[in-house]
């Protein structure tokens, strides 16, 4: 079978005779079929650049002809312009149009009369849905194009369309292009649009929901921590003149999760801040992935650890909330019963010594990879987060999450990573934990900590 794709500017007069040949084929040849594309005159130069760019070719007018090798696993084969066309078509098969150029030019108009009708028509049905805003930075790190199909599900947003925007200032152009043909391949029901940018012109516009990734690779050096601190200032300016006024902002990755939430904070003073948080759940979750090895029940099975401190510098793991379920001891009860970690782990020494050194082990292991393992931890910390903060059953979880310090008695500008719940959309910190001298002491150093990070990467001039 031969088919055909046939491209040109809708007023094309050219463009529209060679419809007239391609639809005279198709109905007298039942081998053969063609697929017409008809783009706008002030989009075509730039249409045609990259199609041909994307298939090595070389054309440079209206229309353009090629034939799909996909029955022979092939990419497609450029048969030329209008003159080539005709002269394939005369000599395959036999025929040759006969329209006069009045003919042409009438079709032509009437070509780009029915796009133009056509964009009204989608353009008055985009109008009338109301699609959540939702704005993901690093767009081309692997974290995100794991977390895209989820992120789409029912689950995470039932019965919304989402509008989803791939910002990556450092990207390719091409490669961000085959991401959004990517997520429209997987034509999930809640995809409204994609769209995808590589500067900051519309960035966060009516955003309801930012989720920014780690925009600095691990070995940063302080020039580029000084180019993180400018950006993330101007993210936070722009939520704050853009975004939606309820909008939820959410910091993920591995370097510098306080302070780049902290900038945020400042930079956008009109938005609760509450509603800026940068997650810890990937330290919680290699957390309890130690304490599971040590009890020999399964990660899933520990729950409710709690990190304290600065996400991706100094940080405590602490067991002092921690269930077990499905623990073989003396004591054992349906799925549902649980037991403190505490009570039943015996070995303080290993608590007191060993298991703080066997997370940041654990921690410093899954942040070195570069692979797919450290953004699948990724993308799932932000997912269980984002389930929470959706409200969805997270009323009786424990999250470490950052809030202002000042609720634990430390300066209200610190940023620090503290115990927190989630109820009805809204973060609050969980107060009626135990905070002793030696805790004190330690999320005092944390807070010395963030607060000389912010004295070296935040001085003004640098």
């Amino acid at each position: 079978m031969a088919t055909f794709v046939l491209a040109g500017k809708a007023d094309c007069p050219y463009y529209a005779k060679a419809e007239l040949l391609a639809d005279t084929l198709q109905r007298s040849l039942p081998n053969f079929r063609v697929h017409k594309i008809s783009v706008l005159p002030a989009e075509w130069k730039d249409w045609l650049e990259s199609t041909c760019l994307r298939n090595s070719w070389n054309h440079d007018s209206s229309p353009i002809v090629w034939r799909e090798l996909v029955e022979q696993n092939g990419k497609g084969m450029l048969l030329g312009g209008f003159s080539d066309f005709l002269d394939h078509c005369r000599d395959y098969y036999g025929i040759t149009p006969d329209m006069s150029t009045d003919v042409m030019q009438r079709i032509a108009a009437e070509n780009l009369q029915t796009q133009l009708s056509l964009i009204a028509e989608e353009q008055l049905r985009l109008s009338l849905i109301k699609p959540l805003y939702v704005w993901i930075t690093g767009a081309l790190r692997l974290t995100c194009q794991i977390l895209i199909p989820s992120l789409l599900s029912a689950e995470m947003f039932p019965n919304e369309a989402v509008s989803l925007h791939l910002l990556d200032l450092e990207g390719d152009r091409e490669e961000l292009q085959r991401l959004k043909m990517d997520v429209e391949d997987l034509a999930l029901d809640a995809l409204h649009q994609v769209t995808v940018h590589t500067d900051l012109d519309q960035a966060f516009r009516d955003a309801n929901l930012i989720l920014l990734l780690d925009d600095l690779n691990h070995d940063a050096e302080i020039d580029r921590v000084t180019n993180l601190r400018k950006l993330y200032r101007e993210y936070g300016r722009l939520i704050d003149r853009r975004a939606n006024r309820h909008v939820k902002v959410m910091v993920a990755g591995d370097t510098f999760l306080n302070l780049r939430c902290s900038l945020l904070l400042e930079n956008a003073p009109s938005i609760n801040s509450h509603q800026f948080v940068a997650t810890a759940t990937q330290l919680e979750h290699e957390a309890r992935a130690e304490v599971a090895k040590k009890m020999g029940v399964r990660p899933q099975d520990v729950r409710d650890v709690i990190v304290w401190g600065n996400i991706g510098g100094g940080f405590i793991i602490d067991l002092q909330r921690a269930k077990v379920f499905n623990y073989r001891g003396a004591i054992r009860g349906p799925a549902f019963f649980s037991l403190s970690v505490l009570q039943v782990l015996h070995d303080r020494k290993w608590l007191e010594t060993e298991f703080q050194q066997q997370v940041r082990r654990h921690h410093a292991v899954v942040v070195s990879k570069s692979g797919r393992t450290a953004a699948i931890t990724v993308a799932n910390g932000i997912l269980r987060v984002l389930k929470a903060w959706n409200g969805a059953n997270a009323e009786d979880q424990i999250f470490s999450i950052t809030l202002s310090a000042g609720l634990y008695d430390f300066p209200n500008e610190t940023i620090l990573s503290v115990p927190a719940t989630c109820m009805d959309g809204k973060w609050s910190a969980l107060l009626d934990v135990t905070v002793d001298e030696k805790l004190r002491e330690e999320l005092k150093l944390c807070v010395d900590e963030l607060q000389q990070e912010r004295k070296i990467y935040c001085k003004e001039g640098i």
